[in-house]
């Protein structure tokens, strides 16, 4: 062990010596740590259940950050469509759920340009430390009763924190262990543990206060989440990863070119003029710029897909793996589609449509949020021993797409009886309804993670993880113009042909499983391989 290693306080990280009073966690230190040091620190870290002690901060810290975003969204349409008298804003409530859509969207579509930030300028720690204080004011904006203009100030804030913070926090969780540290896979499944319990307690908690005494006190408890959070992360610095301080693809001035940079400069500029132009002239409403968001999510894998396939860089082979992703790829955004309804339409179905005193006690509408988070935790760790079980002879990828996809419309499906009766439905049947779709997140989401890796060109690898992003980004883009369709007198129909055609494409994936499968193995040259590891959209 090194001097610098013998005279480190208990939890620093490898390549920190002793920090002078005030130093702050997050300034990089002098010079890099060497490789063979930060190994060896890695695999010795076995303070938190076997694993780094890192590994606690940032499962806390996720657990909170999750914890405020998922309270925030759970009462965030009912603050929206809810009267002024009743504490709410008085938004029709199509647009509300249109702007749930699209709010949603951004959030996924910022995730891609926050993992460029960081590998480019700001490295994961100060990218997650920026991320969460934005998110942080976020959601004070709504604590404060401001109006409508709060509302759009939190979105902005919000999602420029989220796409910040969600895709280095993962990072973080990697830089803990060495490539070939057989605790990684168990480690990322102990801190996405945390996302599910954050997203399962938010609505019980936030949605109760929020709903039963006052929206603002409910955002003002997902800002307290948020902000302990971030001491959490502070505190626990110096048990992350070094690597984490400094970017890992720096941004060198030889790299800026001065046309593009010119352009890439003026364009904040010019996005604030017309901005500000169509405020004065009346054009920049609520509609705009959903419509403006539904076209950028739908455009932006189009473009993705049109560059890969185009590519020069991109080889036959591997051409022919972009093929074979773009049917599962459609898959997801149904999925997606569905899935990410459940805090527009479903939470709107729960408290018009729902009887919520129908269990012998009133059931706050916000509380169905928590469905799909609790049945993950207990079906997880099943699904995950059957397919060791299953081994070689569980579904392929594609088939696994294809039933989640088919659980996903079976969801809707189930909502068209009662939508059909008249007065409000038991509320067994929405419990029902998150219970199965959230059956269809397991099957499809693992794997799509997995398999978008495997068919990644090497040209576009981290581009590719992007498009996988950007099929929810672009589900809810399309979600954001559909949702305006539905209503208690149609509910039926909405249910059932979104649900029908569902089933439909997920059978029609079925049933082209052999050429999808096939292509697959044109592309890799090998027989798929079953997904690693079993992680959950919702820790994207």
């Amino acid at each position: 062990m090194s001097a610098a290693s013998k005279d480190r306080p208990e939890g620093a990280g490898p390549g920190e010596g002793p920090r002078a009073p005030g130093e702050s966690d997050l300034v990089p230190p002098a010079s890099p740590p060497a490789d063979t040091e930060g190994a060896v620190w890695r695999a010795k870290d076995r303070g938190f259940f076997g694993h780094p002690r890192g590994l606690a901060t940032l499962f806390a810290t996720e657990a909170w950050e999750r914890f405020s975003y998922y309270g925030m969204k759970a009462i965030l349409l009912y603050y929206m469509y809810d009267r002024a008298t009743e504490g709410g804003l008085g938004i029709a409530p199509a647009t509300a759920s249109s702007l749930i859509a699209v709010y949603g969207a951004s959030i996924y579509l910022a995730a891609i340009g926050g993992g460029w930030f960081s590998d480019r300028l700001l490295g994961a720690r100060r990218a997650t430390l920026y991320g969460g204080t934005l998110i942080m004011l976020g959601h004070i904006c709504l604590a404060l009763p401001a109006g409508r203009g709060a509302l759009y100030a939190s979105m902005a804030l919000i999602v420029l924190g989220t796409g910040l913070l969600k895709p280095n926090i993962s990072t973080s969780v990697g830089s803990l262990y060495a490539k070939n540290d057989p605790r990684r896979d168990a480690g990322f499944s102990i801190y996405y543990m945390g996302i599910s319990v954050g997203a399962v307690l938010a609505p019980l908690l936030v949605g109760t206060l929020g709903q039963r005494y006052d929206y603002h006190l409910g955002f003002g408890l997902a800002a307290i989440g948020m902000a302990a959070g971030l001491i959490v992360y502070i505190r626990g610095g110096r048990r992350l990863s070094a690597a984490d301080l400094r970017p890992s693809n720096p941004l060198h001035r030889s790299d800026i070119k001065l046309a593009p940079a010119l352009a890439i400069a003026a364009l904040p500029t010019t996005l604030t003029a017309l901005l500000v132009v169509a405020a004065l002239t009346g054009t920049l409403t609520a509609d705009a710029v959903v419509g403006g968001i539904s076209v950028l999510a739908v455009a932006l894998p189009v473009g993705y897909f049109t560059v890969m396939l185009r590519s020069s860089r991109t080889t036959p082979r591997e051409r022919a793996g972009v093929r074979a992703y773009i049917p599962l790829f459609v898959a997801a955004v149904f999925f997606w589609f569905i899935q990410e309804q459940g805090a527009s339409v479903l939470a709107l179905y729960a408290d018009r449509s729902t009887d919520l005193g129908a269990l012998g006690f009133t059931v706050p509408s916000s509380w169905f949020q928590s469905t799909g988070s609790l049945v993950l935790i207990c079906l997880t760790p099943i699904f995950a021993v059957l397919w060791v079980r299953l081994g070689s002879h569980q579904p392929p990828a594609p088939a696994k797409f294809g039933l989640g996809l088919i659980f996903a419309g079976i969801s809707y499906v189930l909502l068209v009886y009662p939508a059909l009766q008249s007065g409000r439905s038991n509320p067994l049947w929405l419990f029902a309804s998150f219970a199965v779709v959230t059956v269809g997140e397991i099957l499809l989401s693992p794997v799509g993670l997995s398999v978008t890796t495997q068919l990644a060109p090497a040209a576009f690898v981290t581009q590719t993880m992007g498009l996988w992003l950007a099929s929810n980004a672009a589900a809810q883009g399309i979600s954001a113009q559909v949702v305006r369709l539905y209503d208690r007198d149609h509910a039926a129909m909405y249910f059932g042909v979104i649900g029908g055609a569902s089933v439909a494409v997920g059978l029609a994936l079925l049933a082209a499983l052999p050429a999808v499968q096939s292509r697959i193995r044109t592309a890799t040259g090998v027989p798929s391989p079953a997904p690693g590891r079993e992680v959950t959209r919702r820790g994207v």
